[in-house]
């Protein structure tokens, strides 16, 4: 099995997370290939010639691109083994709403959350705690977002999670004091072995943005 997927990922990708999050959710062996995002291997290029980004997920040597759509297929090709979707069609339409609000609402002020200073990371600052506020309300009292079950929702926002110290850091974000729940709800996610072996450390997380920007913007 592990020479017929291949993940071509990088280390600190919250969406390769996703990935990766649902292979280990499947017990699926593949091999993990390590992107350099600012070389980017004739492989990648290939495989994703719209988008030229990562994760792409390559089964038999076709290309699945776009990680909630890897995390889809991964769930329909291996279903028997922890169920990432649920089975009743309104849960599992609900669980995609959410999945893409997460896709929609949070890259852009996540960007620049971590590379850009002043007006426009303060306008970031207030977007993501929007989002925050938005993702709270929704998770509730509730264990994870689908209810008692880990799932979709869960996979598509817990790599953000990795990222918040960061965040906290470089744009002087309060996260942790300010959800509670969700700061809980991140720590239930990671008791499974998926999400522990998938996300990386947040002090590795936190010193690559820092170099980079000290290298771009000059900002010790």
């Amino acid at each position: 099995m592990a020479e017929e997927i291949i993940l071509l990922d990088y280390w600190a990708s919250m969406f390769g997370m996703r990935t990766r999050i649902a292979l280990e959710e499947k017990g699926v062996k593949y091999e993990y290939r390590e992107e350099d995002l600012s070389n980017k291997s004739p492989l990648l290029l290939e495989m994703n010639p719209i988008h030229k980004k990562i994760p792409v997920l390559i089964h038999k040597g076709k290309p699945i691109c776009e990680s909630l759509i890897q995390v889809q297929y991964i769930d329909e090709l291996w279903p028997d083994a922890n169920p990432i979707l649920p089975s009743d069609p309104y849960q599992r339409a609900h669980a995609r709403f959410w999945a893409d609000y997460i896709d929609k609402k949070t890259y852009v002020p996540c960007k620049a959350l971590r590379s850009e200073t002043g007006e426009k990371q303060e306008a970031a600052k207030m977007e993501f705690i929007e989002v925050l506020k938005t993702l709270d309300s929704e998770l509730g009292e509730k264990s994870f977002f689908g209810g008692n079950e880990f799932g979709l929702v869960d996979i598509a926002f817990i790599g953000f999670y990795s990222w918040f110290r960061t965040y906290e850091e470089v744009a002087n974000l309060t996260i942790v004091a300010k959800f509670p729940r969700l700061i809980s709800w991140a720590q239930r996610c990671l008791k499974r072995e998926s999400v522990a072996k998938a996300l990386p450390d947040s002090d590795k997380v936190l010193k690559s943005v820092s170099d980079h920007r000290k290298i771009v913007l000059g900002i010790d």
